[in-house]
């Protein structure tokens, strides 16, 4: 299928930017992913009867059907309830929204979709430039963390850590022997993780473990002895040198210390009011075991049970600090059967291309794992899932990864001679 080069080219651009403007701009990666809605809804209207076209939604049907559940579920939810709330459509529509974003990109020449890299880079390294560069007197401390005007300290070390790995994760489609490219991607990296640090977001730090087995298995640390000592020992003096710090040993020390007051009765702590929050959505879906108590109505559902002695006013919240809470209070079962289905749809595709001999689909494949497993585990300390900024770069983001999949599997099954034995196994690979 062949577009205009000024469609590829600005798709391109766009592709880059998104994720480089994502903490130092605010709604600059929204621009950007309307811009290319734009224009995928423009070419699905072009190519309306294009045969095959429309095929990826049928072909990586659990990805459709994960982009899709949340907007259903609450369409239907509010219906039933009999509420209108059209504001709590807004950021899960990201997703659906990128059905025909992946339409679109999956038909381009996958080395242009791999800019993409290139801009979590540069957006790491924008977040790493901007704790230097706009420090408060004092600089950065516990009681003033690392944020932009426009989000809280978590969601913004959370972002930039991710942009810092997937920097490294994407670079297996640069050329590997390039020291100038592992340069700049291990600066991006150390960027990315500065700002992490200096945001103090103990939760996303969590991932970090995470993305170096995924990084390890992507690059056959582990396949070899001297590869596994080696990077066994970087790990070791890495993970020591961040754990003497006083800042990350002050974060960590305040988990058990939080806990210690708990027991005492001070519950007001940032573990103590989480777990307080938790424990009313439980306390909800005990009550409403369907459908919750309605997206958007947390707060107000918190705020009767304040009134009735039943929990401390002091965790009225519109959120519970927790994606699978959040949705299990105002959704009940079929919300988690939702955050499932999200979770499997972008998660699934990657991981069954994980092993390719391929070096574009196989960083694809683990930038794609690397954003699912974030987005699991961010999540289980704070609500993912609601700020727009988050959800855009997402949605962007697995669409991008599963396109460059889907773009480069036909690309090698073109440039195999018809009928070979080869080009039958990647032709059936396509249709998988």
């Amino acid at each position: 299928m062949i577009f205009a080069p000024s469609l590829v080219w600005l798709s391109t651009a766009l592709l880059f930017f998104a994720p480089a403007v994502n903490l130092v701009w605010r709604g600059g990666t929204g621009y950007c992913f309307f811009v290319i809605l734009a224009l995928a809804l423009g070419a699905a209207v072009a190519n309306r009867r294009t045969p095959g076209y429309f095929s990826g939604l049928r072909t990586y049907r659990w990805y459709t059907i994960g982009m899709l559940a949340f907007i259903v579920a609450i369409a239907v939810q509010q219906a039933l309830l009999g509420y209108w709330l059209p504001r709590q459509f807004d950021a899960l529509s990201r997703f659906m929204l990128a059905l025909p974003v992946f339409l679109l990109l999956r038909q381009l020449p996958s080395r242009h979709l791999r800019m993409i890299g290139w801009g979590c880079a540069a957006g790491a390294l924008a977040a790493g430039i901007w704790a230097l560069v706009d420090q408060p007197a004092g600089g950065w401390t516990d009681a003033n963390r690392l944020n932009n005007s426009y989000t809280n300290a978590i969601p913004f070390g959370d972002t930039a850590l991710l942009l810092g790995f997937l920097s490294v994760f994407t670079m297996g489609w640069d050329k590997p022997r390039d020291w100038r490219v592992l340069g700049l991607r291990l600066l991006a990296l150390v960027g990315g993780g500065y700002a992490s640090y200096l945001s103090g977001s103990r939760g996303g730090w969590l991932a970090v473990p995470v993305f170096v087995v995924l990084l390890g298995l992507q690059y056959q640390w582990y396949a070899h002895k001297k590869r596994f000592l080696i990077t066994t020992l970087a790990i070791v003096i890495g993970a020591g040198a961040l754990l003497s710090t006083e800042r990350v040993q002050k974060r960590l020390a305040e988990v058990p210390n939080d806990v210690s007051m708990m027991h005492q009765g001070e519950d007001y702590t940032s573990v103590g009011l989480r777990l307080q929050l938790w424990n009313a959505s439980r306390l909800i879906f005990t009550r409403h075991p369907v459908y919750g108590v309605g997206k958007g109505r947390l707060v107000d559902e918190l705020g009767v049970l304040a009134k009735r002695g039943e929990v401390k006013s002091q965790i009225v919240n519109e959120r519970a600090h927790s994606d699978f809470f959040s949705t299990l209070a105002e959704m009940g079962a079929v919300g988690v059967i939702c955050l499932l289905l999200f979770y499997y749809g972008i998660s699934v595709y990657f991981w069954r291309h994980r092993r390719s001999g391929d070096p574009a689909i196989r960083a694809a494949s683990y930038a794609g794992l690397a954003v699912a497993t974030s987005t699991v585990i961010f999540g289980l300390t704070i609500d993912v899932l609601v700020p727009i900024m988050v959800t855009v770069l997402l949605a962007l983001l697995v669409a991008t990864f599963l396109a460059v999949i889907d773009a480069r599997k036909r690309e090698l099954a073109a440039a195999q001679p018809a009928g070979s034995p080869s080009a039958r196994q990647t032709a059936a690979g396509v249709k998988a």
